[in-house]
């Protein structure tokens, strides 16, 4: 009999044989594996009783142990995982349940008056309440459901998770992600980094994103490892923790914040084997800097939500150096090629487009095949709509440097921000007759955002008014750090605006 691809088997697989050892550590208490197990079975159940294998489960709450639960209990169910970032405001989530038309929504109890509202519109029959807390709907309904589930059987190419991503046209695209993208990642992580049954992960983390659910979390699951959970990055906690902890992921902000405290230093970082920085641009300043202050090199890799990881600087000595200003050489089982316009490779050192392919990539975009065509060459190359380089002075052929985005993202924070999105928002606002969003570098975030508005003929703009306009329309991560009015955007002889020109212009100034 063929065994199950279901990936919480994969995952599950991993966990100590002594299930009674502590698998989440939170400031307030203990979860066992045991917890762990029991807990996403009752889930599972509950899930199971609402909604058929393959049926969508979409889920806005805040971070915390029974979170994961819910998600390794969709897993177990057979059903598709829907994260959602807790900042997305009721337009953009009711985009995303129309598109997916989730059969169960989980949400904060906060916000159920308005989730509850546009679910129905979306057709979904169930929305269930989940607090930081544990309190709502979704755990008292669980409680009285059975803690023994098998996992659901699933083909390799069943889908699990399904994450939404965007590009330049402004309308968010779900990228499918199946059983086998997953667990072919994390096994790949697991052995690439070095993962063991005694580490400690220290997780601050968002798990509405890839890094934080799917890299940090999978490596810890699969290994046996002991997470320790904090909602998100608060130094002062990290700063408790880290003597305790011998791995942490961060997106880049988080080791700048560090850097800035007195108090981290190389004797408190001492057992921690393995630092990764990721989601994020990471400035050659920043891996300086925390070299010369912990003795270690931050390990940058690089991601995306349609590819999980793609490539990696070396864990290994023995592997190469980790080599700051590149993402290091495809990780195993994984091929990255740079190529011209016509798909064609170009040489080392020469910027291009990067294109992957491998078992971690997504099976296509829900519900958009024709997008999904566009996306891929006829060789089955995934078009990643980064900008990449191979080698280069100093560098090794078969390392990666990013030096763009063809697709015009941002990363502000290890949040993707699309400017179409906030361009669309801004030109409909009174006076403007059109913007442009850039990205720039900032220490903290790694990119900001920018905009530059062009005011209608003999009208005056209100920059105070567009961004109080545009907190209630958007997530508080995709609010410019600035916005510029000029007389006109710089365009090339095709009428297609030059961000470039605006980045060189703007990119230098404090945001």
């Amino acid at each position: 009999m063929e065994s199950n691809a279901n990936l919480y088997a994969v995952l599950a697989a991993g966990f100590p044989a002594d299930r009674r050892g502590v698998a989440i550590e939170t400031p307030e208490r203990h979860y066992s594996w045991d917890d762990i197990e029991r807990g996403s079975a009752r889930i599972a159940n509950l899930l199971r009783s609402l909604a058929d294998p393959g049926a969508r489960v979409a889920v806005q709450v805040h971070k915390s142990p029974e979170a994961l639960m819910l998600y390794l209990a969709a897993l177990r169910a057979g059903l598709v995982y829907l994260p959602l970032n807790t900042a997305y405001h009721e337009s953009e989530v009711a985009y995303f349940l129309g598109d997916a038309e989730p059969a169960v929504v989980v949400c904060d109890n906060g916000n159920l008056e308005w989730i509850e509202r546009v679910a129905r519109q979306a057709g979904t029959a169930h929305v269930l309440t989940l607090d930081a807390d544990a309190g709502g709907t979704l755990m008292t309904r669980a409680a009285d459901c059975g803690d023994m589930l098998d996992p659901v059987p699933r083909q390799a190419d069943d889908l699990a998770a399904i994450l939404y991503t965007s590009g330049t046209t402004g309308r968010s695209k779900g990228a499918m992600l199946t059983h086998g993208n997953l667990a072919s990642n994390a096994l790949t992580l697991k052995a690439y980094w070095g993962w063991r049954a005694d580490d400690v992960l220290l997780h601050m983390l968002p798990i509405f994103h890839v890094h934080g659910l799917f890299v940090a979390s999978h490596g810890a699951l699969l290994s046996g490892a002991r997470m320790i959970w904090l909602p998100k990055l608060d130094v002062d906690q990290a700063l408790h923790y880290l003597p305790r902890s011998t791995l942490m992921m961060g997106v880049p902000t988080y080791y700048v914040r560090l850097l800035g405290d007195a108090r981290f230093t190389r004797e408190l970082c001492a057992g921690i084997r393995l630092f990764v920085s990721g989601s994020a641009p990471l400035l050659e300043d920043t891996f300086r800097e925390f070299e010369a202050r912990t003795g270690q090199r931050l390990l940058e890799r690089y991601g995306m939500s349609e590819t999980g990881m793609n490539t990696s600087n070396p864990y290994d000595p023995a592997l190469g150096p980790r080599i700051p200003g590149t993402v290091g050489p495809a990780l195993p089982g994984i091929t990255v090629r740079v190529v011209d316009d016509a798909d064609q490779p170009v040489g080392t050192g020469t910027t291009g487009h990067v294109q992957v392919r491998g078992p971690n990539v997504f099976a296509g975009y829900w519900r958009m095949p024709e997008k999904t065509r566009q996306e891929f060459t006829a060789d089955g190359w995934f078009r990643t709509g980064d900008l990449g380089v191979l080698g280069g002075e100093g560098i090794p052929d078969h390392y990666l440097s990013i030096v763009g985005r063809s697709k015009d993202l941002i990363i502000s924070g290890g949040y993707n921000v699309y400017p179409k999105e906030i361009e669309m928002a801004i030109d409909v606002m009174p006076g403007v007759q059109e913007s442009a969003v850039i990205g720039v570098p900032h220490k903290d975030f790694g990119e900001a955002v920018v905009a530059v508005v062009v005011p209608r003929s003999g009208a005056t703009v209100d920059t105070a008014a567009i961004l109080a306009g545009l907190k209630v329309e958007l997530a508080n991560f995709k609010i410019p750090k600035q916005i510029h009015v000029i007389d006109a955007l710089p365009r090339n002889t095709m009428g297609k605006v030059q961000k470039n020109v605006l980045r060189q212009q703007y990119g230098n100034q404090p945001a």
